[in-house]
Order: structure tokens, then sequence, then C-alpha cells
């Protein structure tokens, strides 16, 4: 039986909204900052599946318990999918939410089309057995500043088609229920009813 997994990312914003989303799950969800030594997985993949499968799959093997990883990001239409895969290092490598915001408003500078979505791919490892991969996706548009004090990332620039508001305006449940890593964790829950391992 599963009784703990171990959510491989050491953003805490990230690692609050995954627990979250799986309070309802009936098995502990511990954060790799738990396990002293555990690796900093680089993220050299060139899609989100990739990234995730990467991290997932290194902690699975250090911890010898299941772990779950999220790779996510903006892709912007004008910025043909740009930032993509280096969403968290649009500005640089050590790039703040507010630098990599702030150049994401430069590039869009004059663009009509503002046209974005949000991509979240999850990855489950079970030591010793094959990697299972579940995406999300939500749309929306960016705007010209920055609006709201909730979320994180790219959150305030990004105004949802669902919910007639930036994502940093709206409540964490509120968001939770229709983001692109929540409409991916909802598809790997509908994944755990049905493995044996969870019954």
């Amino acid at each position: 039986m599963i009784k703990k997994i171990v959510l491989a990312s050491r953003n805490r914003k990230k690692l609050e909204e995954l627990q979250a989303l799986l309070a309802g799950l009936g098995v502990e969800v511990a954060a790799v900052s738990a396990f002293p030594g555990s690796p900093e997985v680089e993220e050299t993949g060139k899609t989100f599946a990739e990234n995730a499968a990467l991290k997932s799959e290194a902690i699975a093997r250090f911890t010898g318990l299941p772990a779950l990883a999220d790779d996510s990001g903006l892709l912007v239409e004008a910025l043909n999918g740009a930032p993509g895969v280096y969403s968290a290092r649009f500005a640089g490598e050590n790039a703040t939410d507010a630098d990599n915001n702030r150049l994401l408003l430069e590039k869009l500078r004059g663009q009509e089309n503002r046209r974005a979505k949000f991509a979240s791919l999850i990855a489950f490892s079970i030591p010793g057995k094959e990697t299972v991969l579940f995406a999300g996706e939500t749309s929306g548009v960016i705007i010209g500043a920055p609006r709201g004090e909730n979320g994180f990332g790219y959150d305030p620039l990004f105004l949802s088609d669902d919910l007639g508001k930036t994502f940093a305006e709206a409540g964490a449940a509120e968001k939770n229920a229709i983001s692109h890593r929540g409409r991916a964790l909802q598809k790997f829950l509908a994944y755990c009813k049905s493995y044996p391992d969870f019954a």
C-alpha cells in the first residue's frame, strides 16, 4: 500500500498548492526537503514532460518512495510559445517573479495578440515501475499590468478565461479548481482511485 508520496519540488508556493490539491488522497504528502541530501535535479529536458519525469524519477530513486513532480509554464502565442519550459528563468537563472513579469510585458509591448495558456505536466514515479504522466492546460490573456496579491509566477498578469480575473486575484480554492496544475492533478487523482495500491 502507498502511504507516502514525496513532492519533488523546493518551490514553497508550488508545494502549498500541490499539498492542498492532494489533501483528499488519504496518504502522507511530504516535501523533498524532508529528505536530507536529496539531489537538486537539473531541468535539462526540452519539454515539460521530460523535466517532470527527470525530477520524479530522481527523487523516487533517492527516497525509495513514490514521487510526484510538476513542470509547468506559460506559453504566449505572440512569443511563439515562449517562455515555455524557461518560464521560471525567463529573465535569467536567478530571476525573481517580478523580473520575469517585467520582461514578459516588455516583449509584449505593442502586441495586439495577448492570448496565452498555462500548461502543466505531472509525473508520478514509483520505484521499479514506469513513470505515468498527466497533463493540464488553462487559457487566458496577458494584461498590461499586474493585478492581485495571491499566487506566484505570472499569476498577476494572467487573466483567466474561466474566472474573468487574474490568478493572483483569485482565492486558492478558486484557482485550483480550474488551473493547469489543478486539472493535471484531477487526472492524477482519478488514476489513484483505480490504482490498487491506493485502495
